[in-house]
């Protein structure tokens, strides 16, 4: 008997002790994504592939998707309007609209464009 009190006594013990550092990490985790809002500019990553640059014009109003839940199902978050190219690999866009983080998705047709912070 004395076992298995020391036992859900420790059990119990264990649990406090490791319930605040696990929504300690949740909050860190928020805090750190960034959140970009309209009007923000950010740049579009692409592999750099013609069709890219040929499908994608300056004026183009691109949706950003995000992929959440483990089934990656993909929630449409905002919009972004393409300002200029920036080299090989990039695109200059403002949000027109919603809320838009880093690793979302643009899209358009068959391009597929990775959101990144302007630097």
């Amino acid at each position: 008997m004395k076992r298995l009190t020391m036992m859900v006594t420790m059990l119990a013990l264990s649990i406090m002790v490791a319930a605040p550092l696990t929504g300690h990490a949740v909050e860190k985790k928020a805090k750190s994504e960034v959140v970009m809002k309209m009007g923000n500019k950010l740049h579009l990553f692409h592999s750099g592939k013609v069709d890219a640059q040929k499908e994608i014009t300056i004026g183009d109003v691109i949706t950003v998707y995000r992929e959440l839940g483990k089934n990656r199902q993909q929630k449409e978050v905002g919009q972004v309007k393409v300002l200029s190219f920036i080299g090989e690999h990039y695109f200059e866009a403002e949000i027109v609209k919603g809320e838009i983080k880093i690793g979302d998705i643009a899209k358009k047709d068959a391009t597929s464009l990775l959101v990144q912070p302007a630097k």
